[in-house]
This record gives structure tokens, C-alpha cells and sequence, in this order.
């Protein structure tokens, strides 16, 4: 199976934090794109850069050969790619890719991927990691599941937003690989949270400590990006709380089927659902710091 030139039409379907910088990216590299998402204004600078409107994931399919999508949640993903009527397997030609680079159900990656094969396409689930920065910059973690001959298909669209692109396995083993990925930082994010709130009753330059501590063995990807952003109030979404709540379940109802005992995610996921209870669902996951500092009667505000 030969790779995709950028003659290839592709098509998008969800033009959200992620999505909009990475279409914007096929785009700059050339490929002709045909777009939907649920509010019509959210694409329009995608438009206005020679991105084509469609009117549903289905019309989409029938314009391409490769069928992205980015959406919410596994409701939206079973819509989107399975729906008889409206669907990306419902418009696409034999022969075609579909890729779901949500982060979803393994089961569900599973599923899409058996009713593709009924219909001759290939699918891939197709994760990713690193925010609304790696999407911008073209530097996401892309974790892959499916068919691999598909893969070396779609390797050239996957490196106009990837920097570490890494095929792990049949159908759902991307999905398994973000579920892995979720747990890392779901954990870390309240190492991140506590430190500072410590730096902080300890009347240290939270800055400063950054200086410290961001480059020895307690570094990470969270305590570089977003701890400046805590420190700052910043609590933009660069990847919303309900979001990761969502991954977390996920993560969690695997962990129950498989099980085992994750505490230290189960921890992380009812902090964030007490941001959530308190109107913080669209928030970026930088404001757990706002629950760990209520535990101790501070205000993160």
C-alpha cells in the first residue's frame, strides 16, 4: 500500500483545541481538505485557507480517501464513524482509511475497526498526546493501533502534526497506549499541584523553584508546560477537565475489567470531578491545583 502524496483528499471531522491546528498543518503541507465539525464557525479560518465544507462525516467520506476525525467522546466517535445513515463508513469508498485520533474506548476502536473491514476500508486509532502546544507546533505523541499496512499509508499526514509516531499493535492498542499515557500524567498532575502548593505556604519564588526543580529527576512534561500556567492563574484549556475526567473513566473501567487497583487514578479522578462540581469542566487540567490547594484552605484564584 502506497503512501499518501499530497494530492491525496483527505478529509476532518472535528475542529476543536487539537483538531483546528492540525488540519491547519495538512493544509500548509499542501493537501486538498474537506472539513465538518459541529459548530460551522469553528472551521472557518480553516475555510478561509482553502479547507472545504461539508455538511456531515458521511459527505466527508465521499469527498476522500483518508478520513481523520477528533470529536468528544465515545458517543460522538460511534456517531461519527458508524452512524448507518451519516457515518465516515457509510460514505467511504473501498479501499479507504478512516483514523480516530480521539481518545476513546479500546472496545469501540475494536468495533469500528470489524465494521470497516466488513465494508473493505482499513481504520486505525490513532491517539495523541502533548496539548494544544504539540498540536500548534506539530510535535504531538501519536499512538497507533490497527492496520498496519495503513499506517505506512498515512505516515506522511501523521508527520505534518507528529514528532513521535509509534505503531503499538492491532485494533485498540493505541487506545491501551492512552490509557497508559492518561495514568502517567493523572498521577503526576497532583505531584505537580502539591509541590507548588507547598513552595507556596512555604513563602518560596514559585518561579525560582521552577529553576530547580524542572531539570533534575523531578522533571516532566506537565511540571514544564503547565506549572508556569498554574503559577499564572492561567487556567485556559489547552486539554478541558471533563475531558480528561472522561479519559480517567476509561482508564478506570479497563483497570476494573482487567482487575487490577489503580489508586493513585482513581486519587486524581475524584479531584477532578470536585473541580467539575464546582463549574471548572471547561477549564484546562492545570486547574486541579486550584482542588489540592482547597484541601489545605488556600486560594488558587
Amino acid at each position: 500500500m502506497p503512501s499518501v502524496d499530497t494530492k491525496t483528499p483527505i478529509g476532518w471531522i472535528g475542529t476543536g483545541v487539537m483538531g483546528h491546528s492540525m488540519v491547519g498543518h495538512l493544509l500548509a503541507a499542501g493537501y486538498p481538505v474537506t472539513v465538518t465539525t459541529r459548530t460551522r464557525s469553528k472551521a472557518e479560518s480553516l475555510l478561509d485557507a482553502g479547507a472545504v465544507w461539508a455538511d456531515s462525516p458521511n459527505e466527508v467520506a465521499a469527498q476522500s480517501e483518508i478520513v481523520f476525525g477528533i470529536v468528544g467522546y465515545p458517543a460522538d466517535v460511534r456517531d461519527v464513524f458508524l452512524n448507518p445513515e451519516v457515518g465516515v463508513i457509510a460514505g467511504l469508498k473501498p479501499g479507504g482509511i478512516l483514523v480516530d485520533m480521539t481518545t476513546s474506548e479500546p472496545s469501540l476502536a475494536v468495533e469500528i475497526h470489524q465494521a470497516a473491514s466488513q465494508r473493505g476500508l482499513h481504520a486505525l486509532d490513532a491517539p495523541v498526546s502533548g496539548g494544544d502546544r504539540g498540536a500548534k507546533d506539530g510535535t504531538l505523541s501519536i499512538m497507533i493501533g490497527g492496520d498496519e499496512e495503513a499506517v505506512h499509508r498515512v505516515m506522511p499526514c501523521f508527520e505534518c502534526f507528529g514528532k513521535t509516531i509509534v505503531y503499538q499493535g492491532g485494533p485498540g492498542a493505541g487506545q491501551h497506549t492512552k490509557m497508559v499515557n492518561q495514568t502517567l500524567i493523572a498521577t503526576g498532575m497532583i505531584g505537580v499541584c502539591e509541590a507548588l502548593v507547598y513552595a507556596s505556604r512555604a513563602g518560596l519564588d514559585l518561579p525560582t523553584v521552577l529553576k530547580s526543580v524542572s531539570s533534575g529527576a523531578a522533571g516532566s512534561w506537565s511540571l514544564s508546560n503547565l506549572a508556569p500556567r498554574m503559577i499564572e492563574r492561567d487556567f485556559d484549556p489547552g486539554f478541558y477537565v471533563e475531558h480528561f475526567v472522561k479519559d480517567m473513566g476509561i482508564a478506570l473501567a479497563e483497570a476494573k475489567r482487567m482487575k487490577l487497583a489503580l489508586p493513585g487514578l482513581a486519587l486524581a479522578e475524584q479531584l477532578y470531578l470536585s473541580l467539575m462540581a464546582k463549574g471548572g469542566e471547561r477549564d484546562g487540567t492545570q486547574a486541579l491545583v486550584r482542588a489540592v490547594a482547597g484541601l489545605s484552605g488556600m486560594d488558587w484564584n
